[in-house]
């Protein structure tokens, strides 16, 4: 049975037109991505922000995130049917983040397994309700009809699916970005859908912890470049070896600046007031998120021994 936990949102005319097309590009055979805006959500961009997308096999579609609110899942759902008539039977999300879960209804008459990290039941469980209030005061209308659809099957660690002579494996990772990431990698393109465990042009947001996400990093650091890389936010295909140094040393750089404000006896808000990005950096929404990542990385390393 599919779980849901509906929150009373007005269902009026929406913002975003469910037959909206949604601008699609074929990055490798059979995998579709649409590269959301590198912006926090408002109702201007209708909370197109994150990079979602598909990879057809013969005989499933798979589909990997599916936007911030109904109305991006059913135009996510469009293009789906403009470029295949395979049916869809896995909606993979990545993890917890509303502009990555929230168009998972628009697949309902699919009825596809839902896809998840082993801890993301507990994760839309905690969060979902205000999460889905959130978006209906930022985007009104445009957040019609939206409602969160948890996964029923649970990847931990590791989990293969086939959709007819093509592989996609399906890894759950630390807690990093979040407690609950997820990555999709298609065999048969060398593709790998890293989700937000990367960050291009976009300044990462830590949910997490520092720790493991710098962990992670490591980890991807000593893979080979795959062919195609899917980033969370931000270009595709961007250098893999520059885009993982360039992450890992923005959150480094919060690791460092934190515990030098701790050894100086400084509180949190005084850090969060005075402990600015690397100036060497160009990353962009620094403004949203940079002070709301300094908190989280003094909350983590407050008690370090």
């Amino acid at each position: 049975m599919i779980a849901l936990w509906p929150v009373a949102v007005p269902h009026e005319a929406a913002a975003v037109d469910a037959a909206t097309e949604l601008t699609m590009r074929q990055i490798a055979p059979g995998v579709y991505v649409h590269q959301g805006r590198q912006e926090d959500v408002s109702p201007a961009n209708h909370g197109d922000v994150a990079n979602v997308g598909f990879i057809v096999g013969a005989s499933c579609v798979a589909v990997i995130d599916t936007g911030t609110t109904l109305h991006a899942g059913e135009a996510l759902r469009a293009a789906v049917r403009r470029a295949t008539k395979v049916p869809v039977c896995y909606v993979i999300n990545t993890h917890v983040h509303p502009d990555h879960i929230f168009g998972n209804a628009a697949f309902a008459d699919d009825a596809p397994q839902y896809v998840g990290h082993a801890r993301l039941p507990a994760a839309m469980a905690a969060r979902g309700a205000n999460q889905l209030h959130a978006l209906l005061r930022e985007l009104g209308d445009a957040a019609a009809g939206s409602t969160l659809v948890a996964p029923t099957l649970l990847v931990d660690p590791d989990r293969t699916l086939d959709l007819g002579g093509r592989e996609i494996r399906l890894h759950a990772w630390r807690t990093a970005h979040t407690d609950n990431d997820l990555s999709v990698y298609d065999v048969q393109t060398d593709t790998w859908w890293l989700s937000d465990l990367l960050f291009v042009g976009h300044i990462p947001v830590v949910d997490g912890n520092l720790r493991g996400w710098i962990a992670v990093l490591e980890t991807l650091a000593r893979m080979s470049p795959p062919a195609h890389v899917v980033p969370g936010h931000g270009p595709i295909d961007a250098p893999w070896t520059a885009s993982i140094a360039t992450e890992r040393a923005y959150l480094d750089w919060l690791v460092h600046g934190v515990r030098g404000a701790l050894r100086d006896g400084r509180t949190m808000q005084e850090t969060v007031d005075t402990l600015g990005v690397d100036p060497n950096s160009a990353w962009l929404l620094v403004d949203t998120f940079h002070r709301r990542n300094v908190t989280a990385a003094y909350a983590e390393y407050e008690w370090e021994d």
